[in-house]
């Protein structure tokens, strides 16, 4: 789960982590009362929505000016006029596609005096299972392309979580920025905050780009980007009152409600499979055979007829779904009560496109004759590259 970066910030916050002080809004009118509030003389208006590049980011509608989805205001008027310009319109940035994101909040912070800008991020290393430290030099860009062409100028460390973090590790990140004497002491103790706050609150990933030194001498967040593991989130209600909404597709919203791991594509075959990794494999032989998938869609492998109907019915709700494959290798889950739930489904919501069904696995039989008998045009398939090259023809025959 993704939060906003106001959000991030109140969260960091409470773990010490030094950040600009600020306000969120939601209406244009409360510009001007929030701006009073920070008293200037620099404010920063930055769009909040869950995707990165806003800064660069370029709005859609002319009337929300040339300037990107984060600027530098020098007067209380500046603020207004930036908070009624940016409200209500559609940033486009390297990160949200071309189709971009309406802004819906703000962030009016305090403007701060920037010395220098590094890049600090916390995430979970899949291949030791252990909360990894990425630190550079390189703070504001973009850490991908800091990867790809400066290499050397990235340092990462693992913490072992039998010790958690330890002295030596803060000056490794000190080192790594160039920084001694007090800022070194200021990076060791962040570091320290910044992985109190990631376990204490079951993160999965903390972006701190840039962190800076100001003018003053002093380390602080000056963006923060966190998600959360989603596993993990019924620990911690005040992290789910956080989410919201109108930044995530209604059909993911929807399959939350039922469970179901599903991911929105821009491919044309709605998929229904059953295990993350025959799903994975579904959406490959489906590009392999010259169409695009247009979800992930994994049932899991204990999928009630009710769950498998909720699950078709989201597939059916997007408009971009030409054809549907379903594709079930049972072996806790059983082919009857896919092929009940597709049933059930599909006298709900009808049947507009083509349908493949390949099954395999428990009670196999029985599922094939519960979709022969129904007197539905279902496509049957031997076996998942029978049932892709199928679908593809199907779709095709059908444009």
């Amino acid at each position: 789960m993704n939060i906003h970066e106001y959000q991030a910030k109140a969260v960091l916050k409470e773990f010490g982590v030094p950040v600009s002080k600020g306000v969120a809004i939601l209406k244009a009118s409360d510009a001007e009362a929030a701006a009073k509030e920070l008293g200037g003389p620099l404010w920063v208006v930055k769009s909040q929505i869950h995707a990165g590049g806003r800064g660069k980011g370029k709005f859609k509608e002319p009337a929300a000016g040339d300037k990107g989805g984060v600027r530098l205001a020098k007067s209380i008027d500046e603020v207004k006029t930036f908070a009624q310009q940016m409200l209500g319109n559609t940033l486009v940035t390297v990160q949200t596609g071309p189709a971009g994101k309406q802004v819906n909040r703000l962030y009016i912070e305090d403007g701060s005096d920037i010395e220098k800008e590094f890049y600090l991020s916390a995430l979970v290393d899949r291949s030791t299972s252990r909360i990894s430290f990425v630190v550079s030099t390189e703070g504001g860009m973009d850490i991908e392309t800091v990867a790809h062409d400066t290499p050397e100028k990235i340092v990462s460390f693992s913490v072992d979580p039998a010790t958690g973090i330890m002295p030596h590790h803060g000056r490794t990140v000190a080192d790594a920025l160039g920084l001694d004497g007090d800022l070194a002491k200021q990076a060791g103790k962040i570091v320290t905050q910044l992985y109190a706050a990631f376990v204490a609150k079951d993160m999965e990933m903390l972006e701190i780009n840039p962190l800076i030194v100001t003018k003053q001498g002093q380390l602080k967040a000056l963006d923060a980007k966190v998600s959360f593991d989603s596993n993990a989130l019924y620990k911690h209600p005040e992290i789910v009152a956080l989410r919201d909404e109108t930044e995530e597709d209604a059909k993911e919203i929807e399959a939350s409600k039922h469970d179901l791991a599903y991911i929105a594509l821009d491919g044309n075959i709605g998929c229904m499979v059953n295990g993350a990794g025959l799903a994975m494999a579904t959406l490959d032989i489906i590009k392999l055979y010259g169409m695009e998938p247009a979800n992930f869609l994994d049932v899991g492998g204990g999928a009630s007829e009710e769950k498998v109907t909720a699950a078709f019915q989201i597939i059916t709700a997007d408009p971009n779904v030409k054809g549907i494959l379903v594709n079930i290798f049972g072996g806790i889950m059983k082919c009857d009560v896919i092929a009940r739930g597709v049933l059930a489904a599909v006298k709900t919501v009808g049947l507009q496109v083509p349908l493949v069904v390949r099954l395999e696995g428990t009670n196999v039989e029985e599922g094939k004759r519960i979709i022969r008998e129904s007197g539905l045009n279902v496509i049957p398939a031997d076996d998942l590259d029978d049932a892709a090259q199928k679908i593809v023809n199907a779709v095709k025959a059908a444009a």
